[in-house]
């Protein structure tokens, strides 16, 4: 059994804008509301440390798995909850639509044994982080573009 949660939203700016946005972990502070802190390299098998706030929860530290990255399209980690009994598969993803346009989606797959006990709450919450976070990243990347390119959105 399988449970994902998940926010796409379009982004008035290319592909490679966006990937500048996600790929560049020592700026997430300054826009991402979901990841104050970010730090690590993006390699497959390593390690990141992530400090997340969801809404209406403390900040917790989170040190997840690089699962798979793929420049300017994906990036994945995986983390464990429940001992291990439930796997979490975090996903980053963009798709080229045009030479300005790009979709960006991010979400979680959820796997194992004791997901039952990813309670509707924590995937509530985690629905609006998400949102919160794939705004953050259109708003970045637009403003990006916008200025690199002369345009106004």
């Amino acid at each position: 059994m399988k449970r994902a949660v998940e926010h796409r939203i379009g982004v008035q700016a290319p592909a490679e804008i966006v990937w500048e946005v996600v790929s560049e972990f020592e700026t997430w502070h300054h826009w991402n509301p979901l990841y104050r802190k970010a730090e690590g390299q993006m390699k497959i098998g390593t390690a990141l440390t992530l400090e997340q706030h969801l809404p209406g929860q403390p900040a917790t530290v989170i040190a997840p798995i690089v699962q798979d990255w793929v420049p300017y399209e994906q990036l994945h980690w995986r983390s464990t909850r429940l001992g291990g009994f439930v796997t979490a598969i975090r996903y980053l993803e963009i798709e080229d639509m045009g030479p300005s346009n790009s979709t960006f989606s991010n979400g979680e797959l959820f796997m194992g044994l004791l997901l039952r006990f990813v309670s509707r709450d924590e995937r509530r919450a985690l629905k609006a982080a998400f949102t919160q976070m794939g705004e953050a990243v259109r708003d970045r990347a637009e403003a990006i573009w916008s200025e690199r390119s002369g345009n106004t959105i």
